[in-house]
């Protein structure tokens, strides 16, 4: 029997082996992130984390450099006065919701500007899942070019979403008493939206329209809670947040493969070699 080799092309996977275990819990989101980290190290897959990479540092070192004067500041002023005595635990809570708040807006505003290189991260890490390219993603960097502006539309309307509904729990911070309430709200509201962002890039590969994103994420809220939520944790960690971007984008990608990928009672892709053997 011939051996095969390291470089041998991963064939695609067969639809006879047996259906990967549904899973829906926020554990099982949350380490598809971290699978990310290991992912982008992969041969073939390095080349398209460079640019997602240095937009996110570019702008989460503005981030930091413009907004560590203020946050002190302001998360004191957001304390009730009649609720001085509970400082020693509200202060630090309102401190991590700002500094997600901030990381989180920067993070959509890198997303935007590198959806069209995280659209072939995306398209990369399925290829090195699977064995195939996504149905309607491009192959080249003239097709790339090519639906540059569709893709930017596309991201911005993504942004809307997202903004719209991110700016309510936002805008509790400022209501006096209600506000105590307000971080955890914006945490469980800001960990969906990056759930959505992130599971749209390899849905977008296959032509899915944004409403059916959410339904198929809908499906299994629970993961995408724990995905998301582990995102935005990262984004509050110091040179972690350099990486969230790509790192996401991976372990998106490979939820979408196992979990996401067709009907709710089809069966989903399954992930060959060292990535399924980490489960």
């Amino acid at each position: 029997m011939t051996k095969a080799t390291a470089t041998s092309p991963r064939p695609p996977i067969s639809a006879a082996q047996p259906p990967r275990r549904r899973r829906n819990n926020p554990v099982s989101g949350a380490l598809y992130f971290a699978r990310g980290f290991a992912i982008v190290t992969r041969p073939g897959i390095r080349a398209y984390v460079v640019m997602p990479l240095l937009i996110n540092t570019c702008l989460f070192t503005a981030g930091i450099y413009f907004g560590a004067s203020w946050l002190g500041g302001f998360t004191e002023a957001m304390l009730p006065g009649w609720l001085d005595f509970l400082a020693w635990i509200l202060v630090p809570a309102f401190v991590l919701a700002a500094l997600m708040a901030g990381f989180y807006t920067f993070n959509l505003v890198a997303n935007l500007i590198a959806a069209p290189f995280n659209g072939l991260l995306s398209e990369a890490v399925e290829r090195h899942l699977t064995g195939r390219s996504p149905r309607s993603a491009g192959s080249d960097w003239r097709t790339f070019l090519a639906e540059l502006g569709a893709t930017l539309v596309a991201e911005v309307r993504k942004l809307a979403y997202v903004a719209v509904r991110s700016l309510p729990p936002l805008l509790l911070f400022l209501v006096p008493g209600v506000n105590v309430v307000a971080p955890i709200l914006w945490l469980l509201v800001g960990a969906w939206m990056l759930a959505v962002t992130y599971v749209d890039y390899p849905m977008a590969n296959h032509g899915i329209r944004f409403d059916e994103l959410r339904a198929r994420l809908r499906e299994r809220s629970l993961l995408g809670f724990g995905f998301g939520g582990a995102v935005m944790a990262a984004l509050a960690v110091p040179v972690l947040n350099f990486l969230v971007i790509p790192c996401a984008v991976a372990g998106a990608t490979a939820m979408w493969v196992e979990q996401l990928e067709g009907a709710a009672n089809a069966v989903p892709t399954a992930v060959a070699g060292e990535d399924d053997r980490r489960r």
